[in-house]
């Protein structure tokens, strides 16, 4: 089934899955492994270049080495602009904790107040993923294994797709939007 709102085709895995992430227990591996980096709306461009130098001393070397030769995006096979990775599987962004727990040097570099640019929205809005179409926007819940633990963690709790992105669904389509999508789960 799906759910119609304004321009966008949403998926009802939205409101019928459930999903908590479990840092502690995944390791942050999404922002590790996957076929290419993440997508980036060419108007991020401009903020990712800005944080950079804020967040330069947190990446790794072979991060920036990255970075110098072929910058922090790239157009990846389907035309569309991607955060660059390395050696095939961590994004640039990536830094790790004292645990091992695979963390986002940007929203690191956000929640200590010296930026105003979270991350990327397509990275905060995971596991959900958004389609520009010509005529509409799909949203759909991106069904990964190594996400098993979050859905878990989700039905143990009781917490919804939309319920946990709350936040960056109102970020990306507005109070009103993500107002009619608990209105459709009924």
């Amino acid at each position: 089934m799906m759910i119609f709102i304004q321009d966008t085709i949403i998926s009802s895995d939205l409101t019928d899955e459930y999903f908590c992430c479990n840092l502690s227990g995944c390791k942050g591996i999404c922002c590790v492994e996957g076929e290419s980096g993440a997508p980036i709306e060419e108007s991020e461009i401009v903020h990712l270049e800005k944080v950079l130098p804020i967040v330069w001393n947190s990446l790794s070397v072979k991060a920036r080495r990255v970075i110098e030769r072929q910058g922090i995006v790239y157009l990846d096979t389907d035309g569309e602009y991607v955060i660059s990775i390395v050696d095939g599987k961590d994004c640039i962004f990536t830094c790790y904790d004292e645990h091992d727990v695979c963390r986002c040097a940007i929203e690191k570099a956000y929640r200590e107040g010296k930026t105003d640019f979270r991350k990327p929205i397509s990275c905060h809005l995971y596991p959900v993923r958004v389609r520009q179409y010509k005529e509409y926007r799909a949203v759909n819940y991106h069904h990964w294994e190594v996400c098993d633990i979050a859905r878990e963690q989700g039905k143990q709790r009781g917490i919804k797709v939309y319920q946990f992105l709350k936040e960056p669904l109102i970020r990306k389509f507005g109070e009103e939007w993500y107002n009619e999508l608990v209105a459709s789960d009924v």
